[in-house]
């Protein structure tokens, strides 16, 4: 007997490998997802300005972090500009100024008097979705887009309010994929963490003690699923390289001073070096 009902993930068109730039933006879930990256040795930036939960935010985020690129000269380095990015959105609920009428970001702790909450229907958040694309695309034409909706749920709003909130950023989602043709979007993919978490998890023992966000078990369950979704063998091996290095690097010796704890931390630091160099890193 099955008890659980498994997520079948659609095959990715594309793959991600050790050499690619990888970008992080979102809710906090992109923020746990993108430091298993790091942790993992890839290059890897998450959140430059913080955790950004609507599609409007997350496209401030992006303009913010490439318009430097734009006065870069050619003859420069530009290994920094993303080859994979993730956007993972948690809300379509935003916050506008009411003095100017543009959504923050951050309210950077100033009266809630100043503010008022609104909520983006499905076609704002594929309209700010698509302009991350097109943002992107205009930096990197090889870039390649991961997103999905975080399994974060959001009791303020009510369980109700906070499906509804899932749902518009489903629906955008997916209108925004459909508004390419199937040439065009091979450099898109939509990976499904908000119904491996509720689908085919589905259990409170995935969750963290507020009941609210998953455990971590549950993101590292996640992020095995996004590793068979998307690494190369080239990453696979890369992996598989890194990680008794790392598990070298962690050891906690109950004789430090020893020699024999000396050569294997001398033996370690060479193979942690041979590694990098190896891979560029």
């Amino acid at each position: 007997m099955d008890f659980r009902t498994p997520i079948t993930i659609e095959t990715a068109p594309f793959h991600i490998s050790p050499e690619d730039q990888l970008f992080f933006v979102g809710s906090c879930f992109a923020q746990n997802m993108g430091q298993r990256m790091a942790d993992d040795q890839f290059r890897t930036v998450v959140n430059p300005y913080g955790v950004m939960y609507n599609p409007a935010s997350i496209l401030h985020t992006l303009e913010r972090y490439l318009q430097p690129f734009a006065r870069v000269s050619e003859t420069k380095d530009k290994k920094t500009i993303p080859d994979v990015v993730v956007l993972t959105l948690g809300t379509n609920h935003v916050y506008i100024l009411k003095e100017t009428g543009e959504i923050v970001d951050n309210c950077q702790k100033r009266p809630q008097k100043l503010f008022r909450e609104s909520e983006l229907t499905v076609d704002h958040c594929a309209n700010y979705l698509r302009c991350c694309v097109e943002l992107l695309k205009k930096y990197n034409p090889k870039v390649r887009i991961i997103f999905t909706v975080s399994p974060i749920r959001y009791a303020k709003y009510g369980f109700h309010g906070s499906q509804l909130s899932k749902a518009t950023l489903l629906l955008s989602i997916d209108q925004t994929l459909s508004s390419f043709s199937k040439s065009e979007k091979s450099f898109l993919h939509y990976f499904p963490s908000y119904e491996i978490v509720n689908d085919e998890l589905r259990d409170y023992r995935f969750y963290a003690p507020d009941m609210l966000h998953p455990s971590e078990q549950a993101v590292d369950y996640i992020y095995e699923r996004f590793a068979d979704t998307y690494f190369s063998s080239k990453a696979r091996q890369f992996v598989a390289e890194w990680q008794p290095i790392r598990q070298a690097l962690s050891h906690k010796p109950f004789h430090p001073e020893s020699a024999e704890y000396q050569k294997f931390l001398l033996d370690t630091h060479e193979k942690l070096k041979a590694f990098r160099a190896k891979y560029h890193l």
